[in-house]
Parts: structure tokens; sequence; C-alpha cells
């Protein structure tokens, strides 16, 4: 193995740094509208940012990208969503919101990291400009700060490849034809694009322009962030919870296939299997929980139960986090059926977190090749998606992500009822954190907060979302010795 580029990685870490500065001009625009008194602790964190990035990236500048890897991509990936969130946890430490460094840093990772789980009890009382950050940096980790920064790479030269690999993994679908930079740009295009539509849709109902503008970010990024304390149930509109329930459900398909369809090619999408089983997967969850919901008499009449129960399976098995009703109170048995959709989630090549329905497809299939080889050992049973047989390197690829998938929640679970936590709260939280989806059980429910939880398990929760975030493997390769190794 070659000796390892550290040139290219703080020039990429640079670059990040460099990019982030200039959306936080943006959310220093926003509190200086507002005349907010967090103009103050938005300037100097984008002072730091800019020297960071101008020193890290003249460090790098003469780096020979040629000589970067896929090892070098895993490391930049994983300490851009590290070291940025310690960056952008500064406006909130620095203007005294969140005065603990451990609270600050928990609010921030699960902001990029799209999570949504949170230690703020009275959002409300936020200045506009930190409750715009707070939604702008989950809209970048939607799709991927990393994705932006391909995008713009042929102005700063390559490196594109190696980052855009570590940091947003696929299984089953092609890649474009062209380019990883006009892949990344085409992405960004169809997210923005998303973003701007829905942004139009909530302000055409009871939110007003910056409350659209917040959601939308958050909605896309399957994020789940919001500017109100009660979440999305503060507006008590139909209109709205069905809304952004739509948009969810977008946000959770591959974004590759929104693109193709935005082209005119309705075939890609119609006709992808991962899609057909994650729609038909919240289908009978929506169906299963309005059931128990109405028949249990948790809300009085029939719309009502159907669009709370669609809004929660929906809000879980996108991993956004939003709420309008407390799940807490309908029983272990919807528990149970919100610990599976999040671990499920969306499909390969969205903006959502947890296993992907893609490799649950996968397992589901292979279980079932494994049932027909019991009664003919001789037969050559592949496992197949959209037609074609599954590489068996895949399969395996996929058994072993799952088993770590597993093995890390088991982990830190045991880690947070160590430090005190109790049982219902460390299972529905690491669950969550893993799966990025944000409320947990017990008092870390969806009309509650993480705030009371240890600072240890809020650290071993924001390592669980980052590792979660990035595909498990882009983080726990860099703890194996072999890796470091020349």
């Amino acid at each position: 193995m070659s000796q390892l580029n550290i040139r290219f990685i703080f020039k990429m870490l640079g670059l990040m740094f460099i990019l982030e500065f200039l959306f936080v001009l943006v959310a220093i625009a926003v509190a200086f509208y507002y005349k907010g008194d967090d103009v103050y602790p938005l300037s100097q964190t984008a002072g730091i940012m800019l020297a960071l990035g101008l020193l890290f990236y003249l460090i790098g500048f003469k780096a020979n990208e040629r000589y970067a890897g896929r090892r070098e991509g895993m490391i930049t990936v994983a300490l851009t969503w590290a070291v940025l969130s310690f960056l952008g946890m500064l406006p909130f430490y620095l203007g005294g919101y969140i005065t603990n460094p451990a609270d600050a840093y928990f609010e921030t990772m699960s902001g990029y990291t799209t999570t949504g789980a949170t230690i703020l009890s009275d959002i409300e009382a936020l200045p506009k400009g930190i409750l715009f950050w707070r939604s702008l940096i989950q809209w970048q980790g939607g799709v991927g700060m990393i994705v932006f920064t391909v995008a713009l790479m042929p102005i700063f030269g390559g490196g594109a490849s190696e980052l855009f690999d570590a940091e947003s993994a696929s299984i089953t679908h092609d890649r474009f034809r062209p380019r990883i930079t006009q892949v990344a740009k085409r992405l960004w295009g169809v997210y923005v694009l998303l973003t701007g539509i829905l942004t139009l849709l909530l302000w055409a109902g009871p939110m007003d322009l910056f409350d659209a503008v917040c959601h939308s970010f958050t909605t896309l990024a399957t994020g789940g962030y919001s500017t109100k304390n009660a979440s999305v149930a503060y507006w008590n509109s139909p209109y709205v919870e069905y809304m952004i329930t739509i948009f969810m459900f977008i946000g959770a398909i591959n974004f590759t296939l929104i693109y193709f369809f935005f082209k005119g090619n309705f075939k890609k999408l119609f006709h992808d299997e991962e899609l057909r089983w994650f729609f038909f997967i919240a289908v009978g969850a929506i169906s299963i929980a309005t059931s128990w919901v109405y028949f249990n008499g948790f809300e009085t009449d029939f719309e009502t139960s159907f669009r709370k129960a669609t809004f929660q399976v929906m809000t879980c098995l996108t991993t956004t986090g939003f709420a309008t009703a407390d799940y807490v109170p309908w029983g272990p048995f919807f528990w149970l059926l919100a610990l599976m959709l999040m671990i499920i989630c969306g499909c390969a090549g969205s903006t959502t977190g947890g296993l992907k329905t893609g490799r649950f497809v996968i397992l589901v299939k292979s279980l079932l090749s494994e049932f027909k080889k019991q009664t003919h050992p001789h037969a050559v049973i592949p496992v197949r998606m959209d037609g074609h047989a599954v590489p068996v390197d895949i399969v395996r690829r996929v058994l072993v992500f799952s088993f770590v998938y597993v093995f890390m929640i088991a982990v830190c679970c045991f880690l947070l009822t160590l430090n005190g936590v109790g049982f219902e709260e460390a299972i529905g939280g690491c669950v969550s954190c893993a799966s990025n989806s944000g409320p947990g059980l017990g008092t870390i429910g969806p009309v509650s907060n993480y705030s009371g939880l240890p600072d240890f398990s809020k650290w071993v929760l924001s390592f669980l979302m980052m590792t979660g975030r990035l595909e498990i493997f882009t983080v726990l390769s860099l703890f194996l010795p072999g890796f470091w190794k020349q």
C-alpha cells in the first residue's frame, strides 16, 4: 500500500471549511435581517472557518491528486463530518444558546447526519439566525456535503471519485454515465429543485416563509429539525402534514431515479424493485398502524387516525424524525413496528439512514434462497434484483454490513445502560441514532429530547450517528491497524 497522501487530506478539509464558511454567511444574513443577537457568534464562527479553511488548503495546495486513493477519501470524509460538527457547534456554544460542549456537539452532529435528535427543550427561544443555521446544516447533510464539494471539484482540482465513493455508498443502482463531478451537480440540482417546490407548497399553507424554508430544508434531508417545540403538530394542519408526508417519501427515494424521472424516463422509477419494496412496506406499515391507532381509540375518527399513523410511519421509515403525535402511549406494539421501520429505512442513494431497503430485500431473498437449498441442495439459486443476479460478493457484503450494524447497536446499548440509561431509552436511542431517525422511546420519545442523558452517552450516540450516516465501514475501518500500514 502506498504512503498516505496527507497533503490531499489537508487540501480537501480546507475546501470543506471554505465552502462551509459560505453557508455560514447565509445564516449571518438571516440573523442580520431579523436583527437578532446571533449575528456575533455566527460571525465568529465564519471567521474561524475561513481561517482554518485557508490554512488547511494552503498546506495541501501542492497535493498530487493522482496518488490519492480510497484510503485518503475515507479519512477525509470521516474527518469532515467529525470536525465540521465541532466547527458547526460554535454558533450554539459561543452564543450561549447551548452551554454544555457535549450537548452542542450532539445537536450539531445530529444536524449534519440528518438524525434530528435534539437536546433543546425550548427551540422557539432561539433567534432566527440560529434556527436557520440548525435547519441549514441538516439540508447540507441530506445529500451530503461531500457530494456538494465534488460538484465544485473542477474549480479546485481532482480527487472527486475517492470522496464520492466514501460518502455516498450504494449497493444495487447503476451510476450515471457522465463523470463523478457531473453526477454530483445533477444530484444537487434535483435536491435544490425539490426543496424549492416544497418551500412554495408549505408557504401556500399556514406557514410563513421562514418556517416554510426551514421545514423544506429538513424534510428533503429527512432530518426532522423543526422551528417549533411541538414540531409539525404546532400548525395542527392536515394540509401541512400531508405535504410533508409526501416529500418525506420523495426524500427516501434514490435521487438518481428522481433525476431520470424529471428527464422523462419514467420506466426507471416504476420498474425499480427496491422502490417497489419500499412502497409496499410503507403501505403495509401504514395499514397496520392506522388500524392499531383507530381500533384502540388513540384517535377519535378514522381520518385523524390515518393521518397521524401515516405521518409517524413515514417519519420513522424515512428516518426524518418529525412529530405530529406522541407514539409512546400507542404501546409496545407500535414501538416495535417503529423500531423495525427505523432499521429498514429508505432506498439506497436517498437522504435516509439505516440499513436501506435494498439491503433488506437482499437479506430476505438470501433467506428464501437458503430455505430452497434445504430441499434442493445441489440447485444454484442466485439472489436477483431488477431481474439481474446479484454478485455473490455484494450479497456477502450486505450480510457483513447487517451483522456489523446490529452488533454496533448492541455494543452502544451496553455502553448506555452501563452509564445508567434505562433499557427503553438505550434501545430506542441507539437504533434511532444508528439509523439517523431522531426520536427514540421512553423519555427520549417524539415529544421529548435527549437532554437528560449523561454526557458520556451523548458522545457515544454522536459517534453512532456519524458511523451510521457514513455507512459504518468508512468510520470503523479507521480503527483497524491494517488500514494505516503502508
